[in-house]
């Protein structure tokens, strides 16, 4: 998992008004929390977090932050953040201080590898689930979940108990939810010959 550093400027004030100046000078408001500290609310620029959250690991990245004493070099993990519905834009980031002996829940995304036997003979894809919770410690949080689907014929299905993840890394959801099933063409009969 890829460890970024990220600047992050104290900020005094907080409420709406207050975020909506940031906004329009070019930074974002965000807070930092954890467990035995108090929360910071803090500022920080949106292009230096899209690239800090960029890739494969995306807000499961982990984030060592720098700035201010309080918490300079601590290592952080994105627990929210809010973007504009329309432009996609980051409006507010929540950080959660982690500790790296502590184990965290966190959702990973599933990746389907190769295409489906049942798919090559008319049936098609359903991906019911696209992400999972898993809980490990930091160090080893998986960018993504791969599914070889490749095997799968008409009416075949994989379950959360299926999947492979690694070492120390333990899928929450329920084993028997379906991830992903192939579904069959419906059969035409034929009208019988007069």
């Amino acid at each position: 998992m890829s460890q970024q550093v990220l600047n992050v400027a104290v900020r005094e004030k907080i409420g709406k008004g207050v975020c909506r100046k940031l906004r329009k000078a070019g930074q974002i408001p965000g807070v930092v929390y954890g467990k035995g500290m108090e929360s910071v609310a803090v500022t920080l620029n949106p292009k230096e977090l899209s690239v800090a959250i960029a890739g494969e690991g995306g807000q499961n990245n982990l984030l060592t932050l720098k700035g201010f004493d309080a918490i300079d070099g601590a290592t952080v993990i994105v627990s929210a953040l809010d973007r504009d519905c329309l432009k996609g834009n980051p409006l507010h980031v929540d950080f959660h201080k982690i500790s790296m002996t502590e184990k965290l829940r966190v959702t990973v995304p599933l990746s389907l590898m190769g295409t489906a036997a049942g798919v090559k003979a008319g049936g098609l894809l359903d991906a019911l689930m696209h992400e999972v919770e898993v809980e490990c410690l930091p160090g080893v949080i998986p960018e993504n979940i791969e599914v070889s689907i490749t095997s799968l014929e008409i009416g075949g299905t994989l379950h959360v108990s299926d999947l492979a993840v690694p070492e120390g890394v333990k899928i929450l959801n329920d084993p028997k939810s379906t991830v992903v099933t192939i579904l069959g063409k419906p059969v035409v009969e034929e009208a019988p010959a007069a």
